[in-house]
């Protein structure tokens, strides 16, 4: 199977229609076709309300997370291209996508990482049209001192695979897969040098359809959030001996740093 038919399996099948009451899904998510990349948290639980306040919901069906007060990382292959862009709304703030106090900014801008063709290079960032500055920002990986351990995942995508998208913020921990385990599950399909592999041999814990560009992240050393991971791509949902493969995010630091100071975040 080729590697973009797998990228577009992580990302949800739905139309995110956004109005003053609600953030509401017109199309259910497809079913996967069994082999198709399909990212959400499968296996999690409910995350509290403010236990990861950085978390953003994005209107075309992928999460991501808040970078700094104005710019949002995500997945590149959850957006077209690099211009403006006004058609996505971030919902902010809230576990509940339909909390009446939710927070919901529209973007005005997109940066893709440049030379990005489903092949790598799966990261972006979305500059939103105000700053949200009542949130806290989640600092990303600029070694890979923290790409090892057991992993934090979360997203509103769906808790099956093939299944719905969730109205409610699911989390989940994920161990480490070593490069040379994940490339023999995958065939040589991952890039070590820029991918990270997480889940269980066993299955039955790992993001899916609607979880595309949010974050994989865990504590520093000052017990701090840092993202590491970016959901990226997987056989499936939670299949066994298919872990969640994400963009590794030390790799991308500096130009991911570069991008945001070119966009004024």
């Amino acid at each position: 199977m080729v590697r973009w038919r797998r990228f577009l399996g992580r990302m949800a099948a739905v139309l995110a229609v956004v109005t003053a009451g609600a953030v509401t899904a017109v199309a259910p998510a497809a079913a996967a076709p069994a082999g198709d990349m399909t990212p959400y948290v499968v296996g999690g639980t409910r995350a509290t309300q403010g236990e990861f306040p950085f978390m953003v919901r994005l209107s075309m069906g992928c999460g991501g997370a808040l970078y700094s007060p104005r710019l949002v990382l995500t997945a590149a292959h959850c957006v077209g291209r690099t211009g403006a862009n006004t058609s996505i709304t971030a919902t902010l703030g809230v576990v509940d996508l339909q909390s009446s106090s939710r927070i919901q900014v529209r973007s005005n801008y997109v940066y893709r990482a440049p030379g990005y063709n489903g092949n790598g290079d799966d990261w972006a960032l979305i500059r939103l049209a105000t700053p949200v500055t009542s949130l806290a920002t989640l600092n990303i990986a600029t070694s890979t001192a923290y790409d090892n351990g057991t992993f934090t995942v979360a997203g509103w995508g769906a808790a099956r695979e093939g299944g719905a998208q969730q109205r409610y913020l699911l989390k989940a921990t994920v161990p480490f897969v070593d490069d040379t385990t994940c490339n023999r599950y995958y065939g040589g399909d991952v890039i070590p040098s820029e991918e990270i592999c997480a889940g269980y041999a066993s299955g039955g814990v790992d993001t899916c359809q609607g979880d595309s560009g949010g974050p994989m992240f865990r504590r520093d050393a000052a017990g701090a959030w840092i993202q590491v991971g970016i959901v990226s791509w997987g056989n499936g949902c939670a299949r066994p001996n298919y872990p969640g493969v994400y963009t590794q995010v030390s790799t991308f630091a500096s130009a991911i740093r570069s991008a945001a100071a070119s966009l004024g975040g």
